[in-house]
């Protein structure tokens, strides 16, 4: 018996249907497995404020004006993987967090609060790339920012920067800064919090060996 043209209309139209659902369920789907979920990204969290103390600093006791360079990572941190060490399995094994990541590379968030807490304390920081020819060149290396376990209930992030000032090509001074800040917990979270933590320390080193350096020719 021949299928007159509506009932034929509406058996296409039933047999489509789940197949369209499903072509859009599926491409949902890879949507969404190809976005970095907000939750599993970390960056170095505000600034902190300035506590009364640290205006009479001798670090602040003398406003900083430097030209700042990009800073340079070690190969295996030049991504935004967060990396941890098991120093009781296998110290020798940087290993990444598998869901977990940096909103950029560490060296770049570093170099981002660097300047920005030189200016919050009253001095100046260019970029490299501006020229500034009257000012010291501060170049940085970063050996290590990872997050350490000592066992697997006792844990820090560990910071390893090399600073070297230069007037033009001259060689003005270097220096090494190496911090540890105890994690409050073993875990991307409790990395980030811990390195975010040994960022602040380690500047606050390096601006008070700066206040020490001609930065100005």
């Amino acid at each position: 018996m021949p299928i007159a043209p509506a009932m034929k209309k509406t058996f296409v139209r039933h047999l489509f249907l789940p197949f369209l659902c499903g072509a859009l369920l599926l491409a949902g789907c890879t949507v969404q497995s190809g976005r970095q979920s907000p939750a599993n990204l970390y960056d170095l969290g505000p600034l902190p404020t300035l506590g009364p103390a640290a205006a009479t600093a001798p670090a602040a006791q003398r406003p900083i004006a430097v030209s700042v360079a990009e800073i340079t990572p070690a190969a295996w941190l030049d991504s935004p993987l967060m990396f941890y060490r098991l120093l009781y399995a296998d110290a020798q094994q940087p290993r990444a967090y598998a869901q977990q990541r940096w909103i950029m590379q560490p060296a770049d968030l570093f170099g981002q609060r660097l300047k920005a807490r030189i200016v919050q304390a009253g001095g100046v920081a260019v970029s490299a790339v501006d020229g500034a020819s009257n000012l010291a060149l501060l170049k940085i290396e970063a050996d290590d920012f990872t997050h350490v376990f000592e066992s697997p209930e006792k844990s820090y992030g560990s910071i390893a920067l090399r600073a070297t000032l230069y007037h033009g090509r001259t060689l003005v001074a270097q220096k090494n800064f190496a911090v540890r800040q105890p994690a409050a917990s073993n875990d991307a979270a409790g990395a980030a919090r811990a390195l975010a933590g040994a960022s602040d320390a380690a500047i606050a080193d390096m601006l008070a060996w700066l206040a020490t350096q001609p930065l100005k020719r």
